[in-house]
């Protein structure tokens, strides 16, 4: 039906024009399927607004056939009989696969998500393959330990580490292909099956991974699902299954208590990787030369639609006008335009639902007296989800724009002028999130001690933005429960089983 945008630079690749034009399908047991009752969402490009591909709409239904194939690949299925060392191997396919269409999925994310193709090329793909390759070795690596109960007589105690069993796995859409890496890595890895939902705004990566798997990866029937579908209609379903043993959900905290209360009929298990307000505090002493283009990147990085980014700026009275005005001047000259525009550094929000949120954000910060230092407006002459870089000053903790995630490239930045460390670790712990901050300067003592002090998952030291298979990811008290990568994320998909035999 030809529905891609042909003016759009560089040249869709002939796999993905190919892709777009037919009707990408669900992976259901083993087969790439249409929704039962039909139904369609269309795909935007956030640049031009146009219509770019149909996917299926999944509901209840197709949810349980995709549970029940997962339920009869785990309970009976080959997968749980393979050795760890046939179960690693196909996992790193998967990151070959990728790797190996890795142009394909560049331009996919930025024509769907709207980011710029050189951060795709650059960040997104390969952090998927990466995570892929990491989580393959761990599969050989799954242990359990021999233990001396202190108790009358002889007995050998040991433990064994399960699979958990089928798993749902909800992702969002800011990072579409590396947000499935990091969830179906870690859970195949473990011996799990999966039913992965993809974002509705951002299912293409998914569902050509989909047909990726069916045409190249060779895992058995039911092992891997992937749906595409509505949070009421297919995002509800899957979280409230009775045969699903675990749902792991990456979203906004909000999203994630109903997650919780879905999980409470069968008490599945649950991990959430949820919102953010991090962070960035700049001392007086900092290196300006890397803390200008890393404050930057921090705040503007993805159109600022991350749970990490850098959105609260405290920088020491001394050093705050310099700082912010060499971030204004280079999130002034960031060249905003569409994803798939090589020269692009910036692309659009993801939808017109998140623009209208964005853009309300900012006219709440110009009423409650915030000065907006740059941007504040779109994009003229596109039909596109645009916004510059925005950047607000005198601003106060009761602000909304200071208390609440927004989820775009819009900061905050407030000077401070007492450097005691519990008072600035204070403030940068007011607020009910717990994802990720920065710390720069140049005094070792200092950024270890915020470390510390600071209530997060992730703190950054003169950096923001690392990412790594290797580096736990996830947050305290409301962004979430559990971690993402590193050997942290194998806990989330184990079980543990405590043997003892009398002797």
């Amino acid at each position: 039906m030809n529905m891609h945008t042909p003016t759009l630079t560089p040249k869709l690749a002939p796999a993905i024009a190919a892709y777009l034009d037919g009707a990408p399908k669900l992976l259901i047991d083993g087969k790439l399927v249409s929704a039962k009752a039909g139904g369609l969402i269309d795909v935007r490009d956030p640049a031009t607004a146009q219509v770019v591909a149909r996917v299926p709409e999944a509901q209840a239904e197709d949810i349980d056939d995709a549970v029940r194939a997962a339920r009869k690949a785990f309970d009976d299925g080959p997968w749980s009989r393979m050795t760890a060392a046939d179960r690693g191997r196909l996992v790193h396919r998967l990151g070959e696969i990728i790797e190996r269409h890795a142009e394909e999925f560049a331009q996919l994310e930025s024509l769907d998500n709207g980011k710029p193709i050189a951060e795709a090329r650059a960040a997104d793909i390969p952090v998927a393959y990466n995570t892929f390759y990491y989580m393959a070795g761990w599969a050989t690596k799954i242990a359990g330990s021999t233990l001396s109960p202190s108790v009358p007589g002889e007995v050998h105690s040991y433990t064994l580490r399960e699979p958990v069993g089928v798993v749902g796995q909800i992702i969002p859409w800011n990072f579409p292909l590396m947000m499935a890496a990091w969830k179906l890595a870690p859970a195949l890895a473990a011996g799990c099956t999966v039913v992965l939902k993809a974002a509705e705004d951002t299912p293409l990566s998914a569902l050509r991974l989909a047909q990726l798997i069916v045409e190249e990866a060779d895992f058995p029937p039911g092992v891997i699902n992937i749906v595409t579908g509505y949070g009421e209609g297919a995002g509800a379903p899957l979280a409230a299954h009775p045969l699903v043993d675990k749902i792991a959900f990456t979203g906004s905290t909000d999203v994630g208590k109903l997650i919780v209360k879905a999980a409470a009929g069968n008490l599945k298990r649950v991990t959430l990787e949820l919102g953010g307000k991090a962070p960035t505090i700049v001392f007086p002493d900092a290196d300006l030369d890397r803390a200008i283009p890393g404050v930057t990147l921090g705040s503007f990085f993805a159109q600022g639609q991350v749970c990490v980014a850098a959105t609260r700026i405290y920088a020491h009275k001394s050093i705050f006008d310099r700082l912010m005005q060499g971030v204004s001047d280079a999130a002034a000259k960031i060249k905003v335009g569409p994803g798939l525009d090589p020269t692009t550094q910036m692309g659009p929000l993801v939808s017109a639902e998140q623009l209208r949120r964005v853009s309300g954000y900012v006219q709440s910060g110009r009423d409650e007296g915030g000065q907006v230092l740059t941007g504040g407006d779109g994009l003229p002459g596109t039909d596109g989800y645009f916004l510059k870089p925005t950047i607000f000053t005198n601003a106060n903790p009761d602000m909304r724009i200071v208390r609440e995630e927004i989820f775009g490239p819009v900061v905050v930045a407030q000077a401070f002028d007492d450097s005691e460390l519990d008072a600035l670790a204070a403030e940068a712990n007011n607020t009910e999130y717990g994802l990720a901050a920065s710390v720069w300067t140049q005094n070792a003592g200092v950024a270890h001690k915020m470390a510390r002090r600071i209530k997060a998952g992730t703190v950054w030291l003169n950096c923001h933005h690392v990412f790594d298979p290797v580096l736990p990811f996830g947050g305290y008290k409301q962004s979430g429960w559990g971690r993402e990568n590193g050997a942290q994320a194998l806990e989330n998909y184990l079980e543990t089983k405590a043997v003892t035999m009398a002797l």
